[in-house]
């Protein structure tokens, strides 16, 4: 046992040998052919142009927790990892790259393009990955995937074609949203929608031929280039003498017909509207009807385009202000009024986003929809928490086609060639030599590639080798579990459902924990760009990983994760106890040794085993207790962690582990390890030792690295490399004992008691006082003798009388429902003295308490200052109201005895 431990906890020290050990040892590769009941679970596949975020670090260590547990627990466990090709924000990083050089990745072509890319993947795309194995995730490396590998895109192209030749993949000309940073189409999904002030333009078209104008109302006028009608409502009699004329289009001098279409409000603005079916969604539908022609006026790039005659070459944002220029200069600009708008925001550059017509590549979702739902209402999938599930059913029932193909080159292209004699496209699993249609050779295949999302949508049946029947397919697919943020429920575990479904006749997972997001103190979501966002390394780097594991596992619960400091050095704290009563241990088994016990009469697996162990002929009420609350902890553990409660779960460790081991436990028994009767030190030392080994593997699945570093310096079963390959600790029911935990309870309440009396009253830590204790029950007077040494020893007690009778005289009482407890007034006061600190401290406890009451009563304020200012004014408010009540109650004690 190798037994010597540092002084001071260095997770700095102690986490990276771990990590690299348990990576170079292979511990978590998993078996398809092991025994055992399975639990198999996929990484959400973080984009590998990323790092880890906060984000990343909660989703992580929730699976890494469950897995760990799992495994524990003697599961068949695989932990899947991966990353994710990320088409548009790897391209824009290799293109931001080139761009700094002076290159345009353009000029390059296609194939030069995508070498540069692999070679920046090879380069610099693995640092998250990197990091997943640094803070210890218990993944099979072995098995890591990569959506844009071959064996992967083989599955994509089949999966692609397969929908085609069953009619749910089409293509089509479309009005779609449009990044000019990204460079391609986006889905309604990848789009945000974010309200703004901003202005209408009031704009007269001359009526042709006539002294009138149609005064139309627009927020993007720079798109009035490409308008190619005006349109009222055929019901509205104001305008029914225009229909059929023609406006002149103004700073275009075109002319473009009046139409009547039912869309148009006669209530909103003039009652009359242009139409720019190429920008708008609502134009382009009434364009369609009226054979309209559809005139893009921009480039990709979000430029004005030579259709946009004189404003050609210009920024959109700077052609709108020309022409508002040029308008004003013509006497067209009615007025310009304030409006708010909902604009739409590309989700990852957060440019604004141009309606723009193109043909792309669709999926007909409602096919594939409706056994979704059914699987999830027949509970073949379970959603947690209970209210994503109806989210899930209103946007799969309301479900719109997919938007597949992307404008980009780096990604899966779309298996689908061009004849470029009779334009027959083909989509097939291989390239065709020939034109199905006219025999041509003359093909090429589409240029575009598939959303992102496509290949993420099959990733719990791909990387587990389907279309095969392969070992890892038949075992661990379904998977048991999928964990993520609940903003890509449509993104991502809908699409995943659908196709997997669809394709494997097998739901993808059995159960969908969605958890929350993580957020600054304020409320706010945590924001790189805002300067709110944490790096989790970093942070890592100065508390420890297993703090940070332990922070966000006790926060986890229904509601969003508030990040403090405070709660992490409290983690930081809690694995500095761990730490101290590790080192306690060490260092007086030397001296139990020096005492003539042997270390392996104590510490050997065998012997923690049959724990507990009698002292003395019979089981002490202390080894009772702490056996049943161990029971207990493991019980809460396993319910809590069954139902995905991981705060309720690390809370029942945290409490049993610093309350009832090391601030109760270990502070009782230790008169007796180094006890004369070598008999009863031995058997407190393996109480001691079996207590702490399994409380050891308990809190193993939240604090990985502190618990292998302490296990380890325990002797263990041979062949048995980590405490993550040992068993759960199991809680058998003798051990849970109702009764020994009500007696303890009641001994631990009577030392609180004089302890809180010590600190109401600032007594010296050191000092020894005498009290007296009345009960009129005969066991609890016995149970009070029998352990009177320990709890005088505790309470810092000189003497501690026992009766029946009832207490008198002046000083500190405190009645409980089995016993009363006096502590002479004389004991522990000066009643002068203390009574002018307590006035003094009053005094100012008011004034705290008046200033936050006038804060929180001020509307102004509460109108402006952020949510969680507020709920924490008021908190710290009901803690001074309480506070305030406990002097005022010491005071009015003191005076009554003084």
């Amino acid at each position: 046992m190798a037994r010597e431990i540092a002084k001071a906890y260095e997770p700095q020290q102690i986490e990276p040998r771990w990590a690299d050990y348990w990576v170079k040892e292979a511990l978590f590769k998993a078996d398809a052919n092991a025994p055992g009941p399975v639990f198999s679970i996929v990484i959400p596949p973080p984009n590998v142009t990323g790092s880890l975020h906060i984000g990343h670090m909660l989703d992580h260590t929730e699976i890494d927790i469950l897995t760990r547990w799992h495994r524990m627990r003697g599961y068949n466990t695989l932990y899947l990892p991966g990353t994710d090709h990320a088409s548009i924000s790897t391209q824009r990083v290799v293109v931001r790259q080139l761009a700094e050089q002076g290159i345009d990745y353009r000029s390059l072509g296609r194939e030069e393009f995508l070498k540069r890319v692999r070679k920046w993947k090879e380069e610099s795309g693995g640092m998250i990955t990197r990091q997943m194995k640094q803070i210890g995730e218990s993944c099979d490396w072995s098995r890591e995937k990569f959506t844009l590998s071959p064996e992967l895109s083989r599955v994509v192209t089949e999966v692609f074609v397969r929908l085609y030749e069953e009619g749910l993949i089409y293509r089509e000309n479309r009005l779609l949203n449009w990044c000019p940073v990204c460079l391609t189409v986006l889905s309604d999904l990848e789009v945000l929608h974010e309200e703004r002030l901003g202005h209408l333009w009031h704009i007269k078209y001359p009526v042709a031929g006539t002294q009138e104008f149609l005064v139309v109302a627009t927020t993007r006028p720079e798109t009035m280039l490409g308008d190619t009608a005006v349109a009222v409502n055929p019901e509205d009699e104001r305008y029914a003498h225009l229909v059929g004329k023609t406006a002149l289009l103004p700073v275009m001098n075109r002319e473009i017909p009046i139409i009547a279409d039912a869309m148009v409000d006669r209530e909103f603005g003039t009652g009359a509207v242009k139409i720019t079916p190429a920008h708008d969604p609502n134009d382009f539908e009434v364009g369609r009807r009226h054979k309209l022609a559809e005139i893009d006026v921009m480039t990709d790039d979000g430029k004005m385009n030579a259709a946009a005659g004189a404003y050609a070459g210009m920024d959109r944002f700077e052609a709108r202000k020309k022409i508002v220029e040029d308008l004003k200069a013509l006497g067209l600009l009615e007025k310009i009024t304030e409006h708010t708008n909902a604009i739409g925001l590309c989700e990852r550059s957060k440019t604004v986003v141009e309606p723009r017509a193109s043909t792309q590549w669709f999926c007909r979702m409602k096919p594939l929809a409706e056994p979704a739902i059914a699987a999830v209402e027949r509970g073949e999938i379970q959603i947690v928490p209970d209210n994503r599930r109806e989210e899930y059913f209103n946007w799969m029932r309301n479900i719109r086609d997919w938007t597949l193909s992307r404008q980009l080159w780096w990604g899966h292209r779309i298996p689908a060639w061009h004849c470029g004699n009779c334009r027959e496209i083909m989509v097939a699993r291989e390239a065709p030599v020939k034109c199905s249609k006219c025999g041509s050779a003359k093909l090429e295949q589409d240029p575009d590639v598939l959303d992102t999302w496509f290949s993420s949508g099959l990733w719990p049946f791909s990387t587990l080798g389907w279309p095969e029947e392969t070992p890892d397919f038949k075992t661990y697919y379904p998977t048991s579990l999928l964990i993520t943020g609940y903003e890509i429920l449509f993104f991502w575990v809908a699409r995943m459902i659908m196709l997997g479904l669809h394709f494997t006749g097998k739901v993808p997972f059995r159960n969908v924990y969605l958890h929350s997001i993580v957020r600054t103190p304020d409320g706010e979501k945590m924001s790189k760009s805002k300067g709110t966002g944490i790096d989790p390394i970093e942070v890592n780097q100065k508390y420890g990983t297993d703090a940070m594991r332990f922070t966000l596992a006790v926060t986890a619960s229904v509601s969003d994760v508030i990040w403090t400091e405070d709660r992490i050095q409290s983690s930081r704290n809690f694995a500095n106890k761990m730490w101290n009563a590790a080192r306690f241990l060490f260092v007086n088994l030397e001296k139990f040794e020096q005492a003539g016990g042997r270390m392996e009469d104590v510490s050997l697996p065998e012997v923690r085993d049959t724990a507990p162990y009698q002292s003395g002929g019979e089981f002490e009420l202390v080894n009772l207790w702490i056996f049943s609350r161990l029971g207990k902890a493991i019980v809460q553990n396993n319910e809590a962690l069954a139902s995905y409660r991981f705060h309720e779960a690390a809370q029942s460790v945290y409490h049993f582990f610093w309350g009832d081991f090391c601030d109760w436990y270990i502070e009782w028994v230790k008169p007796q390890l180094l006890d004369k009767n070598l008999a009863h030190a031995t058997a407190a030392w393996r109480n001691l030792f079996a207590v702490f080994e399994r409380a050891l593997r308990l809190l193993h699945p939240f604090m990985p690295f502190l618990t292998e570093e302490l296990w380890q310096k325990l002797p263990q079963r041979p062949g048995i490399r980590s405490i993550a390959l040992d068993s759960f600790p199991e809680a058998k029911s003798n051990r849970i004992d109702p009764v020994a935990e009500k007696k303890f309870l009641l001994l631990q309440s009577i030392i609180t008691s004089v302890r809180t009396a010590r600190a109401d009253n600032k007594l010296d830590p050191k000092k020894k006082i005498t009290a007296e204790l009345s009960s009129q029950d005969v066991a609890v007077r016995e149970l009070v003798e029998e352990n009177l040494e320990s709890i005088q020893r505790l309470a810092v007690l000189s003497n501690l009388a026992v009766t029946s009778e009832h207490l008198k005289g002046k000083g500190y009482f405190h009645s409980a429902a089995e016993f009363d407890l006096h502590i002479p007034f004389e004991e522990i006061v000066n009643p002068q003295v203390e009574m002018a600190r307590l006035t003094k401290e009053l005094g100012g406890l008011q004034r705290a308490i008046s200033s936050k009451e006038a804060q929180l009563g001020n509307d102004t304020f509460r109108s402006r200052a952020p949510e969680m200012i507020i709920k924490g004014l008021e908190a710290t408010l009901a803690e001074q109201r309480t506070e305030l009540q406990k002097l005022q109650d010491r005071l009015a004690q003191l005076e009554q005895n003084s």
